[in-house]
C-alpha cells in the first residue's frame, strides 16, 4: 500500500497565530517542531495499517528559504520518505505511479471561515476559490488534485471547522480528527501535542484498514477554477497565464475538461 501525506502547519495543536507559521517569526522553529510530531505520528499510523511505502511532502509555505521545508528532518519518524522544496501540490510522481489513500495533516479551513483558526485559502491575496462555482480550500483543491489520479483522501486532521469542511467535500466516511477548537481566527482551544499525536495515530490506522471507502473527490467536468482576489494586481498577475481568463478586476477563470487541467493551467510551476 503506497501512502501520500500532505503536511501542512497551520492546523497543528497549539498554533493560532501568524508569529508560529511564517519563517522570520519568533515562535516558527518551535512550531516547525509541533508540525514534525504531527507528521511523525501520521507516518507511525500508516506503518501501523500495514503501508509499505510512505511519501511525506512539506506543504508549508513559510516564506523565503523555510517555504516547504518546514520539518525538521533529524526529528522524523524512520520508515518514510520526505519530500522538500516543491512548489505546493506540484509533486505528483507518486500520485501518477498509483497511490491507494492519501493523508492531510496539519490542515486549515479556507478563507472566510469564522471559526476557523488561521482560515486562509493558499495565500491571503485570495479572497475565495471555486470549484465550479463552490467556495473551496485547500481540501478541496489537494482532494481534486489526489482524485485526477483516483487517490481518495482519507483522513484529515486540523481543527474543528476544518474536520467539518473536510466532510462536506468528501463524505462522511472521510476519517477527521479534531486536534483544536477554533474560537475565532486567532485563538483556539488546543489538544496537548500528545493528546493531539495519540489521536492522528489511531486516525490514521484506521482509515487506513479501508481506504476505497472514501471516493475519490473528483469535480463535475468540465471544470471551472475561479478566485476572487484582494485587490486587481493580483488578478493581472495570474490573468497573464495561458487558458486564465480576466473576469472582472478582481477575479479569474480557468476552464477545462477536468479540475486537474483547469487546475494545472492555473498553477503554473513557476
Amino acid at each position: 500500500m503506497r501512502v501520500i501525506i500532505w503536511a501542512d502547519m497551520e492546523g497543528t495543536a497549539g498554533i493560532s497565530v501568524w508569529e508560529q507559521v511564517l519563517f522570520d517569526r519568533n515562535r516558527y522553529q518551535e512550531s516547525r517542531l509541533f508540525m514534525t510530531e504531527e507528521v511523525n505520528a501520521a507516518v507511525r499510523g500508516a506503518k501501523k495499517a500495514g503501508a509499505d511505502e510512505i511519501i511525506v511532502v512539506d506543504s508549508h509555505g513559510a516564506g523565503q528559504e523555510y517555504s516547504f521545508r518546514s520539518l525538521v528532518f533529524d526529528k522524523l519518524e524512520p520508515g518514510a520518505e520526505y519530500v522538500s522544496g516543491t512548489k505546493w501540490l506540484r509533486y505528483t510522481e507518486p500520485l501518477i505511479a498509483g497511490c491507494d489513500a492519501a493523508i492531510c495533516t496539519g490542515a486549515h479551513a479556507m478563507s472566510g471561515t469564522p471559526d476557523g483558526t488561521l482560515c486562509h485559502t493558499v495565500t491571503t491575496k485570495w479572497l475565495n476559490a471555486l470549484i465550479n462555482d463552490r467556495r473551496a480550500g485547500e481540501i478541496a483543491i489537494t482532494a481534486g488534485v489526489c482524485g485526477h489520479f483516483d487517490c481518495p483522501v482519507v483522513f484529515v486532521s486540523g481543527d474543528d471547522a476544518t474536520c467539518r469542511e473536510a466532510k462536506d467535500f468528501l463524505g462522511e466516511e472521510v476519517t477527521t480528527v479534531a486536534v483544536k477548537k477554533g474560537i475565532n481566527r486567532f485563538s483556539c482551544r488546543s489538544l496537548t501535542l500528545t493528546d493531539a499525536c495519540r489521536k492522528i495515530e489511531d486516525g490514521v490506522a484506521s482509515a487506513l484498514k479501508n481506504p476505497g471507502k472514501v471516493k475519490p473527490y473528483k469535480p463535475a467536468s468540465p471544470t471551472t477554477f475561479a478566485v476572487e482576489y484582494i485587490s486587481p494586481e493580483c488578478a493581472t498577475e495570474y490573468a497573464a497565464r495561458p487558458g486564465v481568463e480576466l473576469v472582472n478586476e478582481r477575479k479569474t477563470e480557468s476552464k477545462a475538461d477536468s479540475f486537474y487541467e483547469a487546475w494545472d493551467q492555473f498553477w503554473t510551476p513557476a
